[in-house]
């Protein structure tokens, strides 16, 4: 009798190799963007905010290490949201402590919105031992290993990257083979032979 064999718990059934295969590889790569997700919702869960919340405070941290100024309007341009709701956003943000408002520095009619000193000590409590992690584990691997990630990284970027280009591709090529068969769509006048018996069904069913 033949032997059982263990069953793969990657989502995928393929033979067990001696090596990764490219199947081993997406499928670590889904197990990462997962992990991924599941510390951003325990980071949003420690600092008691939302996504969109978590986003823009990490946007305002980056501006004010680089000494950028932020304007709500640029919130809302970043983030893809309306004035109003970028207003809520930031009087949430400013009521936790993580914001605040303050007078532009050469146009008194402006106000920018800055990172808190505090706020950049949360989030750095909160995911330096993380980054710690990732960085040793970078400073693992050798010069080949480094190429090797970043040509895949990169690849990876650019087919995420082209699926909007594909997708409008696949649209036109759908779009030209329906051209291409007029009755798909629309039926065309039918034959004196086919229209008889079509009125002759009619008169039965009648």
């Amino acid at each position: 009798m033949d032997e059982m064999q263990p069953e793969r718990t990657s989502g995928y059934w393929y033979p067990d190799p001696t090596s990764p295969t490219s199947v081993d590889v997406l499928n670590l790569l889904r197990r990462y963007r997962s992990a991924e997700a599941d510390m951003r919702a325990r980071t949003r869960g420690s600092m008691g905010m939302g996504e969109t919340d978590l986003i823009a405070l990490r946007y305002l941290l980056r501006a004010r290490k680089e000494g950028a100024l932020v304007l709500q309007r640029d919130l809302a341009r970043v983030l893809d949201i309306s004035s109003p709701s970028v207003t809520a956003l930031v009087d949430r943000l400013v009521k936790s402590g993580h914001v605040t408002r303050e007078t532009h520095p050469t146009d008194r009619r402006a106000v920018v919105v800055v990172a808190t000193a505090d706020s950049d000590r949360e989030v750095r409590a909160t995911l330096a031992a993380m980054h710690q992690r990732m960085i040793a584990t970078v400073d693992e691997m050798g010069p080949t290993e480094l190429e090797a990630v970043a040509r895949f990284l990169s690849g990876m970027i650019h087919a995420v990257h082209e699926t909007q280009d594909l997708d409008e591709e696949l649209r036109e090529a759908v779009a030209d083979s329906d051209a291409a068969r007029p009755n798909s769509r629309r039926r065309g006048p039918q034959s004196p032979a086919v229209a008889d018996e079509t009125s002759g069904q009619a008169d039965d069913a009648s």
